[in-house]
């Protein structure tokens, strides 16, 4: 009987994560309570941990516009290279 591997959410990942920071509980009830090992609901901490200031960050949504903007203009471009793709062709065939 092999390993079984399970994904979790990163909501999930985040609640163990959290009840963990608050400290109300012991490490231990906390793995039993959602079923997943020690070390690896240490490792979730400390992510959370170390990217927490990024929640707070604008520099983040600034990126995420900004690529939604670059998405935007690309969509545009297949567009309008479409419909000239499209009129040249019915061009060449007439």
């Amino acid at each position: 009987m092999g390993n079984i591997k399970r994904t979790h959410s990163s909501s999930f990942k985040a609640n163990v994560a959290l009840d963990l920071i608050r400290g109300k509980d012991t490490i231990a009830s906390v793995c039993s309570r959602y079923g997943v090992h020690p070390t690896q609901t240490g490792k979730w901490k400390q992510q959370l941990l170390g990217n927490a200031q990024q929640v707070f960050s604008s520099k983040t949504t600034d990126a995420l516009k900004e690529k939604d903007e670059v998405i935007d203009e690309l969509y545009r471009q297949i567009g309008q290279l479409k419909v000239e793709l499209d009129w040249l062709k019915k061009k060449v065939s007439a």
